[in-house]
């Protein structure tokens, strides 16, 4: 019997956060994001990394991208480069690209998400008919759903069961088919304002995992407060069900010479709406019909149901949703103005995801009561106020 539902530290980020807020001037992204960085003007570290882009010289990433492959490439035409992809337009991007204009043997691989869409299945599948092998995991159904009610009450995000696979699996099976290369598309710390101290390295070691993508909080810590608070029973799992959630032994990596994940972006200028095109001519990736919930965009974050859950339990708990990193990252781009981007978060940002709302609930065995009461409790004081029945940001963008 699980016990009343009540906070743990396992979330760490959240104590870490400033209690003034500050909105950066040239973008629209604030310092409640965790690891961003803002310089003396009011100007965070996306904004300085878009301004140092100008900067690289890009022949020169790319010679050095071309020995990299080179360095890995196989000579007996087996895999030689794993790359996580959903079929999405960013990994169908930097798997084509690999593929078919440096000649090498990418294996791509897809952690399922917690509940497909379609238009996900079909994206992922045009990616794999443009000529690609791809490994689907699809995880036990009775563990997954308990582990993400855990990670919704404890870490404030569902869907970080998600972001354990998607980060876990490849790097596992690249060490167990001995494929030394792993690339992901962007840096998000770079890309999305985080931290820079990584901006002239192609790679993030492992080592940076637990507090850049965990929460500071490791899959053995999750797993036993889970059974310690009743929300995991030991008849939900077997060992082998835990492999693809648990990052690999260091050592092991190290043994295999996998020095952690490269990123396409390092290499080449990264502009998604740039890579959406692409895509759409060569891996026949398709955007919604609608925009998706919570933005404006129609070709982000496509394949999972409850993706838009994240967003706005990110929004909740940080004050930032899903709009605000694409309109920031549209600002930085020149794409679109501050000021038409301000517009766009007030018309979307913090938008509630309804469409699969009922799904979710069904999905965690929760109630609406439920859903209210932990969403609550993820709102700290210093970015919320209740005037009557409605929460209201203390301090909006402007």
């Amino acid at each position: 019997m699980q016990k009343k539902f009540k906070k743990s530290n396992l979330e760490q980020q959240v104590s870490h956060i400033p209690k003034k807020v500050i909105w950066c001037k040239k973008c629209l992204i604030s310092n409640q994001r965790p690891r961003i960085m803002f310089d003396s003007n009011g100007i965070c570290s996306a904004c300085k990394y878009a301004e140092y882009k100008n900067e690289i010289n890009w022949d020169k990433r790319h010679d050095e991208l071309k020995r990299l492959l080179d360095k890995h490439r196989s000579k007996n035409a087996n895999w030689d480069v794993l790359v996580p992809s959903s079929g999405g337009k960013d990994s169908g991007y930097v798997a084509h690209q690999l593929k078919y204009k440096y000649g090498m043997n990418p294996l791509t691989v897809t952690w399922s998400p917690l509940s497909y869409t379609d238009i996900g299945r079909e994206n992922l599948q045009s990616k794999i008919d443009s000529g690609f092998t791809n490994l689907l995991c699809t995880p036990n159904g009775i563990f997954q759903k308990k582990l993400a009610r855990l990670c919704f009450e404890q870490l404030g995000d569902a869907f970080h069961v998600f972001v354990l696979g998607q980060i876990n699996y490849p790097f596992q099976l690249a060490a167990k088919l001995g494929i030394e290369l792993v690339f992901y598309g962007e840096n998000g710390e770079l890309e999305y304002a985080g931290d820079p101290k990584y901006v002239d390295r192609p790679y993030k070691p492992s080592e940076e995992w637990l507090t850049q993508h965990f929460k500071g909080t490791s899959f053995k810590n999750l797993l036993k407060y889970g059974l310690n608070n009743g929300y995991l029973n030991k008849s939900d799992f077997t060992e082998g069900d835990l492999t693809f959630y648990d990052s690999p032994d260091l050592k092991e990596l190290k043994k295999n010479k996998i020095k952690g994940k490269y990123f396409f972006s390092y290499f080449k200028k990264w502009i998604p709406q740039e890579n959406f095109y692409y895509c759409a001519e060569n891996t026949g990736f398709k955007a919604n019909p609608i925009r998706t919930e919570g933005s404006y965009s129609k070709y982000s974050s496509l394949d999972d149901k409850f993706d838009g859950f994240h967003y706005y339990l990110r929004f909740i708990k940080f004050g930032l949703g899903r709009c605000v990193e694409e309109v920031s990252h549209e600002i930085r781009d020149k794409h679109i103005t501050r000021e038409e981007g301000l517009a766009l978060m007030k018309q979307y940002e913090g938008e509630f995801p309804k469409k699969y709302y009922q799904e979710f609930l069904q999905y965690l065995n929760i109630s609406d009561k439920q859903f209210w009461n932990v969403v609550d409790s993820w709102r700290p004081k210093h970015l919320w106020k209740k005037e009557g029945k409605k929460w209201k940001l203390k301090f909006p963008p402007k």
